[in-house]
């Protein structure tokens, strides 16, 4: 915007150096009473804010858009505007303009980004929100991630694939990378991150070791168990360097910086991960795994549990420690209870501790820390009471901050106003000063009545009263028939014709001090409340312990709830090499089917030595599926501490679930369905162990019949074969010609997801049994799924022909040039169905021409019910 000579005004020459500081982020510049944007930003702040969009300067050459809202709206606004992804840079007025002649001196104060923030309205009280740094190395690739509003900051390397695994389960709001590494950070991991390019200099091993024992003020990095991590810790350190970037300069709460090992979790790459549907649905009408089995009640827990989801534990100890804790849970039902009661009132001291560190807690926040300390006393004292080691052990670990409880109960109101300029948020009785200024402030009628009969008493002039004008303020006022009795010490002001007017030095004092008292009272409480939260900041690391003890008891909690009310079994977790499910049931599944409808349930079992590999047969829609996916989840849930949904479970571990179920085409990339499917086989078989569970669905349906059989076949024989490892392997599939192979392979065994046929109809009984399956009952499913009824008899047809040829020694080719010709005309009972074959029989056992009217109508109905699948008595 220019002045009226044609100059750039000192306003817009302010807001283009500070703009142009921070070129990527959305400027919110603040403007008296207002947060204006202008330019581009405000076309995109009007558009995500739906507030109007107007023009400065309209009509001259230096026309600019213009939009804005009042500062006191910027909690309902900034949250809006980061959740579209946007980076806001806050920048505020740095002086009172009262003060000030000429510009007002204005700053970034804040930059908020997705990753970055620390507002309630742009977090998720159940989800960590991640800032993510990626480093690519000669060798490996660094990758750390920090939740700044929780304070936990975690490292990890690995190949591009674990960090792609890392990435999808951790979901970070927002990623850092190297701008000379945007394409190969594309190129492995996707655009779907929002992400931020950093300047190569920030990516340098010296400078960011030198930033992280600086900010942990350690010598070195030993403690932390990342000494040797090159690529992780110069991750860690691009997340540092871009805190300070954004204004992030209190930060104390990021205390300890932990290594996120590999070999300590069970291996599920991304695959894995989304066709298992951990943590998110495929599809829009579908239930993830942690929606069934969160049933945490404080945040701290919500957040814990997807954690343990997407990292399973490989350390049967520690598996048993949690399995241990949750059954005697179960059989404490009443500590159960009386648990999940306290845990309800704890809100989110995590976050709420993060906001003491960083200074930007409000006084209703830290009343709520106080509350939730309380709470957590309760809880203490039931698990040091119980005779259960585990709970006795978590007891110990639980600081109760008596001293911090007690100075907020102390100093704060219970009710206190949200914001600190807003007053009244101090008790009485913790500052004198402040009691009086409040009795002068609030009371200032009854104080001025005692005055004036004190001074009529000490006087004896009956009229005196006191009154007050802007001119002298308050004055005492006396009638000429009693000028006389007034003392010496009162100062006269102003002379009327009937009257007299003084002051007096308490008058005086009192006038300052209720004049001054509203702002002084501020002053005082400001200053007290600044005091609390200093108090405050040496309990970080108690609280902090505490919301993550308090996260453990939440998460074992919620699996002894749900194995109780969803009639969960412990398993039997250890080293052995079987894996033995009895009556499995799918978790999710069982939960979404119809009132009075119950799952069914399947045995599985594996091993190395006589039943290593089991391809399943059946039918589309048999359910071979979801029995790949429950056994996969059984033992997921089992190596997290929770009981299974089975009537009992002997699991050897598992260190790695590969799954290779559904389709997931990466078409966007070009990529057909099969390149994908051959891609992720490829991955699976790259990466085998000894202790891997492996589920392979339908392989080779991208490709045609012969190759898919190749394949699928080829893959078996792989596993099977394989010199080394020996994984367990449920491999279902419609290639029934696969059955062969049980011949060839000791440990491999046939079984199929059981079909019944009855009047020419297809029940699927869903029950696992021994051995090989003929049909696949595709045209039925076809049928069922309302396919038109031509395409059905046609595809039958074909169907039939190529299964009479199958004894001949023709190549495939020639079967097909010899199927029938399609016949529109197509007689219906051409269809090889049971019950159209006995309609044509009773057709053509019919006399027309000697049966009467009624015998006609009889038969009628007779061949009506046969069509509707009723059985006809002769």
């Amino acid at each position: 915007m220019k002045a009226e000579n044609g100059s750039v005004t000192p306003l817009m020459k302010q807001y283009n150096v500070i703009k142009g500081k921070h070129p990527g982020a959305l400027l919110l510049f603040r403007v008296g009473d207002f947060y204006e944007t202008f330019g581009e930003d405000a076309i995109k702040a009007s558009k995500i804010l739906d507030i109007v969009l107007t023009k400065r300067g309209a009509g001259s050459s230096s026309e600019v858009a213009l939009a804005g809202f009042p500062h006191h709206s910027l909690d309902t606004y900034l949250p809006k505007l980061v959740r579209a992804g946007e980076r806001v840079a806050i920048c505020d007025q740095l002086e009172d303009p009262k003060s000030v002649k000429g510009i007002v001196k204005r700053g970034v104060t804040e930059l908020v980004t997705p990753g970055v923030s620390f507002n309630d309205q742009v977090l998720e009280r159940r989800s960590n929100n991640y800032l993510a740094a990626v480093h690519f190395g000669k060798t490996e690739t660094g990758i750390s991630f920090l939740d700044v509003s929780t304070g936990e900051f975690i490292t990890a390397q690995g190949d591009k694939s674990y960090i792609s695994k890392l990435l999808q389960s951790l979901a970070p709001a927002e990623v850092l990378f190297c701008k000379r590494e945007k394409e190969t950070f594309i190129e492995n991991y996707g655009p779907d991150f929002r992400y931020y390019a950093l300047e190569p200099w920030v990516f340098n091993h010296d400078t960011a070791y030198e930033s992280l024992t600086r900010h942990f003020k350690t010598a070195s990095l030993k403690g932390f168990g990342i000494e040797g991590m090159a690529e992780g810790i110069i991750a860690a350190g691009a997340i540092l360097h871009y805190l300070s970037e954004t204004q992030h300069h209190e930060i104390s709460h990021i205390a300890t910086i932990s290594r996120l090992e590999e070999d300590k979790y069970v291996w599920l790459d991304r695959f894995t991960v989304r066709n298992l549907e951990l943590l998110f649905p495929q599809h829009p009408e579908g239930v993830p795994l942690i929606q069934v089995l969160d049933q945490t009640v404080t945040p701290m827990g919500g957040r814990l549990l997807k954690k343990w989801v997407v990292l399973p534990l490989k350390d049967v100890a520690q598996i048993r420690r949690r399995l241990d804790t949750v059954e005697a849970l179960t059989k404490h039902s009443g500590l159960l209870a009386e648990l999940t009661q306290h845990l309800k009132q704890i809100n989110d001291l995590e976050r709420l501790i993060s906001k003491v560190a960083v200074r930007r807690v409000n006084p209703r926040e830290l009343v709520q820390l106080a509350k939730a300390l309380e709470a957590i006393l309760p809880i203490q004292k039931a698990l040091a009471l119980s005779d259960i080691p585990a709970l006795q052990r978590l007891a110990a670990q639980l600081a109760p901050c008596d001293g911090l409880r007690e100075e907020i109960r102390n100093v704060l109101k219970p009710e206190p106003p949200m914001l600190t300029n807003q007053g009244n948020m101090i008790n009485e009785g913790v500052n004198a000063e402040l009691d009086e200024l409040r009795s002068i402030a609030f009371s200032g009628k009854d104080y001025l009545a005692q005055l004036q009969q004190r001074e009529v008493k000490n006087t004896g002039i009956g009229s005196l009263k006191i009154a007050y004008n802007k001119v002298f303020g308050y004055y005492l006022e006396v009638s000429n028939a009693h000028k006389d009795k007034v003392p010496a010490s009162w100062i006269r002001k102003q002379t009327l014709v009937n009257a007299e007017r003084y002051i007096t030095e308490e008058l005086k004092t009192y006038e300052e001090k209720i004049l001054n008292a509203e702002e002084r009272i501020f002053t005082i409480e400001f200053g007290l409340f600044n005091d609390l939260v200093l108090h405050a900041l040496d309990y970080v690391a108690q609280v902090q312990q505490n919301a993550r003890v308090i996260g453990i008891i939440d998460c074992l909690s919620s699996f002894a709830g749900i194995a109780l009310s969803s009639h969960y079994v412990k398993p039997d977790v250890s080293d052995s090499h079987v894996l033995e499910i009895k009556s499995g049931r799918h978790p999710v599944i069982e939960k979404q089917l119809p009132l009075g409808e119950a799952y069914v349930p399947n045995d599985i079992f594996l091993d190395h030595e006589a039943q290593q590999i089991i391809i399943i047969t059946g039918p589309n829609m048999a359910g071979k599926s979801a029995l790949l996916r429950q056994t996969a989840l059984i033992v997921l849930m089992a190596q997290i501490g929770s009981f299974v949904p089975a009537a009992a479970a002997n699991l050897g571990i598992i260190d790695k679930i590969f799954t290779r179920v559904g389709a997931s085409d990466n078409l966007s990339k070009g990529e057909s369905t099969f390149m994908v499917e051959m891609t992720e086989t490829a991955s699976i078989l790259n990466n085998l162990s000894d202790r891997s569970l492996v589920l392979m669905d339908e392989i080779g349906r991208g490709t045609s019949t012969y190759d898919g059989i190749s394949i699928a076949w080829a893959i078996v024989e792989h596993l099977h074969n394989h010199p080394k490892f020996r994984a367990k392997t449920l491999f279902a599939t419609h290639y029934h010609e696969l059955n062969q192979l049980a011949e060839d392979l000791p440990r491999v065994k046939n079984f199929n997801v059981s079909v019944k046929e009855a009047g020419g109809k297809i029940l699927f009984m869903r029950k696992l049994v021994e051995g090989g399956s003929e049909h696949s009952f595709g045209i039925h499913v076809a049928q069922m799924a309302g396919m038109p009824n031509n395409v059905v008899l046609r595809a039958d047809e074909i169907m039939h022909h190529l299964e009479k040829e199958k004894v001949s020694e023709q190549a495939p080719q020639q079967k097909m040039k010899e199927v029938p010709k399609s016949n529109y005309q197509l007689s219906m009972f051409e269809l090889h169905d049971p019950q159209l074959v006995r309609l044509k029989e009773l057709m053509e056992n019919l006399d027309i021409n000697t049966i009467t009217p009624v015998e006609a109508l009889l038969k009628l109905n007779e061949l009506k019910m046969l069509l509707q699948g009723k059985s006809v008595k002769h």
